[in-house]
């Protein structure tokens, strides 16, 4: 028996319709659990969110490129106004 909605296109499909009339989905194409998730490469329901970030980062923290600049710039700034109000 057909879903009332299309999962795959999300359509109204009729009670008695062997392929959604939308997007041609069926039984073997979208309609069935293993057709949904196979070949998707989804996480498992068991992801551990805190052992990826340790993997992909291996504990470095990203620090964005021109933050360390920024600063350096900021502190010019300020040195440069002190000496010109001391010079006044």
């Amino acid at each position: 028996m057909p879903p009332e909605i299309c999962p795959h296109c999300g359509a109204d499909v009729p009670r008695e319709a062997k392929a959604c009339p939308e997007c041609g989905a069926d039984e073997a194409t979208a309609w069935s659990e293993e057709a949904r998730t196979d070949g998707l490469d989804l996480p498992d329901t068991h992801f551990d969110y805190a052992d990826f970030v340790e993997r992909e980062f291996r504990g470095k923290k990203p620090t964005p490129w021109g933050i360390t600049w920024f600063w350096w710039v900021v502190a010019l700034v300020v040195l440069a106004t002190f000496l010109a109000l001391w010079l006044r």
